[in-house]
């Protein structure tokens, strides 16, 4: 177990321009455990540990670095992965195009006078697949693998590297209950052999199940570390500890108002986009009614993103067949375009690729689907536009310093926030809302449920596809089930209870 402390930071203070994201941060981790870091979306959990592995280079920040007693000034990853420090980004960083061996070696190639030996490579591959639980071949191609095995071959890379002290940020965000349980049991492992870990989650019953202390951040600070074994440490407690208050309700209350039905679609048919003969979406048939929250559950690879993707202006999938009917009349929803100005909006699960342009202000980001609402003659009305930015910043609670900031300086609950005032501002009457909260603390998960609860209230009609299934049935009046891309199931909001949706998510063509 623990012979003494492996990690301490000592009043880190780190300032981007407008912001001062770290303030006097100290953290403690012992040898051998396994430390969670938690704490609301923009608390600097990921600075922390970007400071930490040298992201952000000595010089950058003021504070000291102790690692196994000795003052540390990493300049960049390359020296602080020499030490044994190894950091896994939620954004995995694998080359779909290499193999896996090729990708656990890249940069830390086995060669011999400048060649590489392909035949050390690959025994060595093995091995380390071996320690991970990962059943593969080590000549796979990285984009052959699903998510939670990409994961793992992250790990395997970090322990090619004679990892001590492995930081992981967010490792289960998307990965299924499965593949999430897998690697909870193989940090457990690690434990054993006595390497370090340094967690962070926002899944607060993985955090419960694994670590042995926990440090809390907020707004830049710390606030306190806990011992679970020694403290009784509740859910409630640490949310109380992320968010300065009790959270009682996870779910905000709605009393709801269901009219007459919006949107239908009947007898959808999809194939997949390369692969032609593969049918993606069999015979699909829902509804969503004025003012109702209607749910999709489903396993991964049950096909929900695709059936979204494929409504949503056919943005996945070739050879589609079926009917999108608004309002009782055949719509033709054939390209996004046509999909917005029908009133359908859809908010992607991967709002870093494909719901937002980062590099771009928050302004421009939520103007963006309606530029003829604030422009004359093609030209945009600059004032107008940043009027009704400032607008959902008030209105959304985005926390920023301006509308002028650049929307990949925001934390991920704030991105999440200005998706949805994007989405908003296009005045739609379906959401169509993929993982509105994946990757979001509690705190600001109850914020995005109290704007879609308002957005329903208007009579609007919202689909939300979660992987959470206390999500689902904490926020929808009707839940449908999906399998291998048919609907298996669909239940009230009475009868809803998570075995029973399990039942139907694990219901095959048989």
């Amino acid at each position: 177990m623990t012979t003494g402390i492996i990690l301490e930071m000592k009043n880190i203070t780190k300032t981007f321009p407008g912001v001062k994201a770290l303030e006097n941060v100290n953290l403690q981790v012992k040898e051998g455990e396994i430390h969670a870091l938690m704490g609301e979306n923009g608390a600097g959990k990921s600075t922390l540990m970007k400071v930490l592995s040298g992201v952000y280079p000595h010089g950058s920040y003021t504070g000291d670095i102790l690692y196994k007693g000795q003052v540390c000034e990493f300049k960049d990853i390359t020296q602080s992965e020499q030490l044994g420090i190894v950091i896994i980004h939620q954004e995995l960083a694998l080359i779909p195009q290499l193999s896996i061996s090729e990708n656990i070696f890249l940069g830390n190639e086995q060669s011999r006078r400048g060649i590489i030996n392909w035949n050390d490579t690959i025994i060595k591959t093995r091995e380390l697949l071996q320690t991970v639980g990962l059943n593969e071949s080590p000549n796979t191609l990285i984009s052959m693998l699903g998510v939670g095995k990409q994961q793992l071959v992250e790990i395997a890379k970090a322990l090619s590297k004679k990892v001590k002290l492995l930081i992981l940020d967010e490792p289960t965000a998307a990965l299924n209950e499965e593949d999430s349980e897998n690697l909870l049991n193989l940090l457990l492992e690690f434990k054993k052999q006595g390497i370090s870990s340094i967690m962070i989650s926002h899944k607060l019953n993985e955090i419960t199940k694994v670590a042995d202390s926990i440090t809390i951040l907020r707004d830049g600070k710390t606030i306190e570390t806990l011992d679970m074994l020694k403290d009784n440490i509740t859910e409630d407690r640490i949310i109380k500890g992320m968010v300065g208050r009790d959270l009682t309700q996870r779910y905000p209350v709605r009393e709801p108002k269901i009219g007459g039905t919006i949107f239908e679609v009947k007898n959808w048919n999809v194939y997949h986009p390369t692969q032609q003969e593969r049918k993606v979406i069999d015979d699909v048939n829902l509804r969503i009614s004025k003012g109702e929250i209607v749910g999709i559950a489903g396993l991964m690879g049950a096909g929900r993103t695709e059936l979204a993707m494929s409504i949503f202006g056919k943005s996945y999938g070739k050879r589609i067949s079926g009917e999108t009917i608004l309002h009782g009349k055949r719509v033709q929803l054939n390209t996004i375009n046509q999909a917005i100005d029908h009133g359908i909006a859809y908010v992607t699960e991967d709002r870093k690729h494909y719901g937002l342009i980062l590099i771009d202000d928050i302004k421009r980001n939520i103007t963006l689907t309606s530029l003829k609402k604030i422009s004359r003659n093609l030209v945009v009305n600059d004032n107008q536009e940043i009027v009704e930015a400032e607008s959902f910043r008030t209105k959304l609670n985005i926390k920023t310093p301006s509308v002028l900031q650049k929307t990949g300086n925001l934390s991920g609950g704030n991105q999440q926030k200005v998706v949805l005032s994007k989405w908003i501002f296009s005045e739609p009457e379906v959401l169509i809302l993929d993982e509105p909260t994946r990757g979001i603390d509690v705190g600001a998960k109850y914020e995005i449920y109290t704007i879609i609860n308002q957005l329903a209230m208007e009579g609007k009609g919202v689909l939300i596809i979660s992987s959470e299934l206390p999500e689902l049935l904490g926020m929808c009046d009707r839940i449908y089930v999906m399998s291998e891309g048919r609907l298996t199931g669909e239940v009230s909001r009475e009868d809803a209870s998570q075995e029973t949706l399990m039942k139907f998510m694990t219901k095959s063509r048989g």
